[in-house]
């Protein structure tokens, strides 16, 4: 318990994760762009600071929440960045979602200062965050994995050790493919059964007691049916999510036509304006691609 620990990024996952670690009895430095976000944090007990530096400079553990692969690396690398007040034995813990090839870079720069690395993307959303039960798929040292652990418990009740640095994102870009393409699959279902005259509410039913039967299909086909696209996971970060996949797919030389498809409908509703809804909206695309047929 006698560990300074650090937390930037304070948004929709951030926050409540930071929470978390508070209510674990970890003391926390936190740090976000927006000055208001780090309201909730202080009023818990956190020390705000001025920069992500400041952050690192008492740190023992620094944990990162930011949206994208940039982000990251300006939170890590940038003017005032971590790795500026960052100490020789810390730990960086990048909790974001963004590519495997740029986390096993900042790896190396982190390793070059002293610093470990963890890679540990999650899964879970807002909801999982909240309550503590997110799945964590974690790359880095096995040693450096154990000391974090405990606070991991605090966030996820999954936590997986997958590899070196760069697996916890590998394994979830593996997630995004997965989720995209079966959110996919049940809007082409519900398409169909609608286009057969058939209830899709039925059809869901049956459905979940067969092989057919996920998580996907029980969340995210109640809001296709309800068309309640409030946004559990946002469309734009599906999109960002799955052009990671994609980028990275590219520089490796994969083919992933299935996850290249899906990218191509999370733009359209991108450029339609829908990407603030939930990606359970991808039925929309589906439904326009066979209007009047």
């Amino acid at each position: 318990m006698n560990v300074n620990v650090g937390f930037i990024g304070l948004g929709i996952m951030g926050k409540p994760m930071a929470l978390n670690l508070i209510k674990g009895g970890y003391p926390l430095r936190v740090y976000g762009r927006r000055v208001e976000s780090m309201a909730p944090l202080a009023a818990a007990g956190a020390h705000a600071c001025a920069s992500p530096e400041e952050v690192a400079r008492a740190a023992d553990m620094t944990f990162i929440m930011v949206s994208d692969t940039q982000d990251v690396e300006q939170v890590i690398l940038g003017p005032k960045g971590v790795l500026s007040g960052a100490q020789p034995g810390a730990i960086v813990v990048d909790m974001s979602t963004i590519s495997p090839v740029a986390t096993r870079s900042l790896a190396s720069r982190l390793m070059d200062h002293g610093v470990e690395m963890l890679d540990a993307p999650v899964s879970g959303g807002e909801t999982g965050a909240v309550n503590g039960t997110l799945s964590l798929m974690v790359g880095g040292k096995p040693e450096v994995f154990t000391r974090v652990k405990p606070l991991f418990e605090r966030l996820g009740k999954k936590i997986v050790h997958i590899g070196a640095n760069g697996a916890g994102q590998a394994a979830k870009a593996c997630n995004q493919i997965v989720a995209s393409m079966t959110i996919e699959g049940v809007a082409e279902a519900f398409t169909f059964a609608r286009r057969n005259g058939v209830d899709p509410g039925r059809v869901r039913e049956a459905l979940l007691g067969g092989f057919a039967n996920s998580r996907i299909l029980e969340v995210h086909g109640q809001r296709m049916l309800d068309r309640d696209f409030r946004p559990g996971f946002k469309v734009r970060l599906h999109q960002k999510d799955l052009r990671i996949v994609m980028e990275t797919a590219h520089q490796m030389g994969i083919a992933l036509p299935g996850s290249a498809l899906v990218a191509q409908h999370l733009n359209a509703l991108i450029g339609s304006g829908d990407g603030e809804l939930d990606s359970s909206a991808l039925v929309q695309v589906i439904e326009r691609l066979n209007e009047g047929r």
